[in-house]
């Protein structure tokens, strides 16, 4: 291993040269005394994607006591702590841009108001590890020495000495970071128990700043109060007992006047499958992992997707057992979205009748009597959505504004009013039984079989040109070899790291062959899933040096893309009673 001194005459050796000189850094590690800087990939242009910094630190330095990584959820929460804590340092202490292109910048990944899995930082009983983005520094294509020694051997130890000491942090912020992400995933796991789908406690500050600002709104902010009807409580390790709304198995409406909080309830809902930041104002908001947002989503393609608890008889005999095309109208298109998402093992359907195809929904009376039952091919989720969890068990939240028929399956009815939920649910029978709709039920005793596909592992193909081509342009898009995914109806999905983390584990699935035509979907990615559990997130990175930016994704929304992917083949497909 090299020394800090080996570090300084190296830049200074490279003064002024052109910019690959930088690479004689590449693979190196450097001595810092207390801690060490690894360089693990270098960029080869001022304009190119960073270079890559390690640092890495042993635990019997760095002090931090054993209550930080006792278990999985608490060393997730450090590590989410000390991203946050660099990312504040860096922009208090970097004096950033200085040359051309990414010149001087120090970067570590973005976080939200989310507490995620992410390979930024790698923290265990061991060691700390830290990786960071750095644009090494130019002018022109002209290396700068001294801008890089005044970045690694002066930025970098002041950015270590404040972060990861643990005698120089506040203790009893991170002590709150943790204990109150541990109470979530506890939390989360007890609503199981108490038959509930989510939880919100009184408190909770539901509104955002924005639709592009997720920090909580701060003026004219209506607390959330749970009905007395609905609420519950729960005692937790740390933060005692807490109460608030609690949301049962079945079949629940959300309805109330326009602007009056209802889509912001879901919202919430949909967000509380992830942990969130003390303060977020939703840190206790807590919905089961598996639950899936629903919507309408015209002109994707569905590949062998058994719709037909839906869809039937099809005009010109087009399949619904295994049902494809190339661009999905609204109905067929979130006939599919629920298919496959109870193919994955999802138990809780989130849908917003804003967002929805209105024939997939409902058919009045009106146009049951011009339209006969044989002519319409649609089985409206109206009459499915409660065999769906008698059969299956898969529970649904519905936001309803202008459909007052689905009063009359529905097993609670909770009404939001200027921003306050109220337990409407007998109110809503009277009128049902007062005001009949005339509308004539299916009778659908039962909701239709579940079913396997067997992806085909070459159809699965994130190669262009001979060489992998995995980049997530942001959020919504996934280019995949020579495919590009669309991902922006994918609401539950966060960031663009985990569109980018998506990618990758696609590739690794199908280069190690986990995705293969022997094995079903489902089982393919719990698989995935298993496997980086044991040997953690980095393992997908088969193609360079270890990432700094992958932000774990849940089953799903990896499910979710592998579906949109233009190129995807299905094998086979299996009926499940």
């Amino acid at each position: 291993m090299f020394t800090k001194s080996d570090l300084s005459k190296s830049l200074n050796q490279i003064d002024h040269k052109g910019y690959k000189a930088y690479k004689r850094l590449q693979q190196k590690w450097y001595n810092y005394g207390k801690y060490q800087l690894g360089l693990p990939y270098v960029q080869g242009d001022p304009f190119a994607t960073p270079s890559q910094l390690f640092i890495r630190i042993k635990q019997d330095i760095a002090s931090f006591p054993d209550w930080t990584f006792k278990n999985k959820i608490r060393r997730i929460a450090t590590a989410d702590y000390l991203t946050r804590k660099i990312a504040t340092t860096i922009k208090e202490t970097v004096k950033g841009r200085r040359g051309s292109g990414k010149s001087g910048r120090i970067d570590i990944v973005r976080t939200g108001q989310e507490i995620l899995e992410r390979t930024a930082i790698k923290f265990n009983s061991e060691m700390i590890e830290v990786r960071l983005r750095a644009g090494l520094p130019a002018k022109g294509r002209r290396i700068l020495a001294e801008e890089a020694k005044q970045m690694l051997l002066e930025e970098i130890p002041t950015l270590v000495k404040e972060t990861l000491f643990f005698t120089a942090l506040d203790t009893k912020r991170l002590e709150r970071h943790i204990l109150t992400t541990e109470d979530q995933e506890i939390l989360r796991d007890r609503l199981k128990e108490e038959g509930l789908v989510t939880f919100i406690a009184n408190g909770s500050i539901l509104p955002r700043k924005s639709g592009k600002d997720d920090r909580p709104l701060t003026k004219q902010v209506v607390p959330f109060k749970s009905p007395p009807e609905l609420e519950v409580s729960f005692n937790l390790p740390y933060l005692g007992q807490v109460s608030g709304m609690g949301i049962k198995e079945g079949i629940t409406l959300i309805v109330g006047g326009g602007y009056h909080g209802k889509s912001t309830l879901l919202q919430a809902i949909e967000k509380g499958v992830y942990n969130h930041l003390p303060g977020d104002g939703r840190e206790l908001v807590v919905t089961r992992e598996n639950a899936s947002k629903i919507r309408a989503e015209d002109g994707r393609r569905v590949e062998q997707v058994n719709i037909s608890p839906f869809i039937n008889n099809l005009p010109q005999n087009l399949a619904t057992t295994s049902f494809s095309t190339e661009d999905a109208s609204g109905s067929t298109s979130q006939a599919a979205n629920i298919m496959e998402v109870l193919e994955l093992g999802s138990k809780l359907l989130l849908i917003d009748e804003d967002t929805s195809a209105t024939n997939f929904m409902i058919r009045d009376a009106r146009m049951q009597q011009l339209v006969a039952n044989e002519q319409e091919p649609i089985t409206p989720f109206i009459d499915k959505v409660k065999p769906l969890f008698d059969q299956h068990n898969a529970s649904t939240i519905l936001v309803i504004g202008g459909v007052g028929d689905y009063f009359e399956i529905a097993d609670q009815v909770i009404m939001m009013e200027e921003y306050q939920p109220y337990e409407v649910t007998d109110k809503a029978k009277q009128v049902a039984a007062n005001h009949p709709s005339g509308r004539s039920f299916t009778k659908q005793e039962q909701f239709g079989a579940l079913s396997r596909r067997y992806p085909k592992r070459a159809s699965i193909d994130f190669f262009s040109r001979n060489k992998p081509k995995i980049k997530a342009y942001n959020q919504d898009k996934l280019q995949f070899g020579n495919e590009e995914i669309d991902l922006s109806q994918i609401e539950q999905l966060l960031n663009q790291e985990q569109t980018k983390t998506i990618g990758q584990m696609l590739a690794y699935a199908q280069q190690e062959g986990i995705f293969n035509q022997e094995t079903p979907l489902l089982t393919s990615l719990i698989q995935l899933n298993q496997l980086i559990d044991r040997q953690g997130l980095e393992v997908i990175s088969p193609f360079s040096a270890p990432e700094d930016s992958y932000v774990r994704p849940r089953l799903i929304e990896v499910g979710a893309a592998l579906n949109r992917l233009r190129s995807l083949k299905i094998s086979k497909i299996e009926g499940v009673d």
